[in-house]
């Protein structure tokens, strides 16, 4: 079996650790289904062992770090916090001193959100390229300035290392630890069976659009983005807009720069880029994904594409799309 060994301390995120080993635990379930033997066995460890509680006051049953062996992390992951309860882990005595050792032996290493703040200390991140909770990437750049902080990945894999941004991300990134290691079928079921609205990319970016759209509650957009959402291919240009709003085409405007914090042409962009990038990386044809999102020609796609991810889309759908 493959061992994944998280590593908490009081005040821990809960759903650092519970949401990546529900999907382990679902893995397992696929497999047996299937009449093979489970893969995984998730293993729980801190500074000292015993109850650790975590932010929510729920409390985990933990081994002392310095009873696990190198076959019991083969994969070693750091649970992440807010900056009152990292600040002790990142100093704490038995995690530096067992800590290096075993992530130098694990198959692959890493940490969910701000866990990479403890393994930063520590100096396993310097020159390597990690992700983090988007309100942590400039604290952890500044704090550690030998590190490349990516500030829009849900999750980065630099070799062995494995980052992942904030809280539910790490559910993403254990996803994409399940097709490696076994097959992108398994992940796919056990998205299915925690209900997950779809299976998200690592490159995917922390940013939503329509999540800081929705994050202000008064916003008078609401219907109007959700209905943009399924309508890309439809004509979404202001006067359109304005008119399905009730608007004049100025007050339109006005009031959408003031909701959103983009033009409503700068937002219709990037919904559409953003559905691109997912369906090519089902494997979509330049053709049929510059139709569905509203970008035909293929050319008009392509050059929106290159401009905003810096590649271009066939050459991003040969190195993403799944198999």
């Amino acid at each position: 079996m493959h061992h994944v060994a998280f590593i908490v301390y009081p005040g821990f995120e809960l759903l650092d650790v519970s949401g990546p080993a529900s999907v382990f635990n679902g893995a397992n379930r696929a497999l047996r289904q299937r009449r093979k033997p489970a893969f995984y066995k998730v293993v729980l460890a801190s500074a000292q062992g015993g109850a650790v509680e975590s932010s929510s006051g729920i409390a985990l049953e933990t081994r002392p770090i310095a009873d696990l062996r190198p076959d019991e992390a083969q994969t070693l992951l750091v649970a992440g916090a807010e900056r009152e309860p990292l600040l002790p882990a990142m100093a704490d005595p038995a995690l530096r001193a067992t800590l290096p050792a075993l992530a130098g032996k694990a198959e692959r290493f890493g940490s969910v959100c701000s866990g990479g703040f403890v393994l930063a200390a520590l100096g396993l991140l310097d020159g390597r390229r990690v992700a983090t909770h988007w309100d942590a990437c400039k604290p952890l750049a500044e704090a550690f300035p030998k590190i490349s902080v990516d500030p829009e990945a849900l999750y980065v894999v630099d070799g062995a290392l494995w980052t992942s941004a904030g809280v539910t991300t790490g559910i993403d990134m254990a996803l994409a630890m399940i097709t490696h290691d076994l097959d992108a079928s398994i992940a796919g079921e056990v998205a299915k069976r925690l209900v997950l609205y779809a299976r998200r990319p690592g490159y995917q970016s922390q940013f939503s659009p329509v999540l800081q759209a929705q994050a202000k509650g008064d916003s008078p957009f609401a219907e109007l983005i959700g209905w943009m959402q399924t309508n890309l291919d439809a004509a979404l240009d202001v006067p359109s807009l304005a008119a399905r709003a009730g608007l004049s085409e100025r007050t339109f405007h006005r009031k959408f720069v003031a909701a959103t914090g983009e033009t409503p042409a700068r937002f219709v962009e990037i919904l559409r880029l953003d559905a691109a990038r997912l369906l090519l990386s089902r494997g979509g044809s330049l053709k049929s994904v510059a139709a569905q999102v509203g970008l035909f020609p293929p050319a008009r796609l392509a050059e929106a594409f290159e401009r905003r991810f810096g590649v271009a889309p066939r050459l991003f759908r040969d190195m993403h799309a799944e198999l």
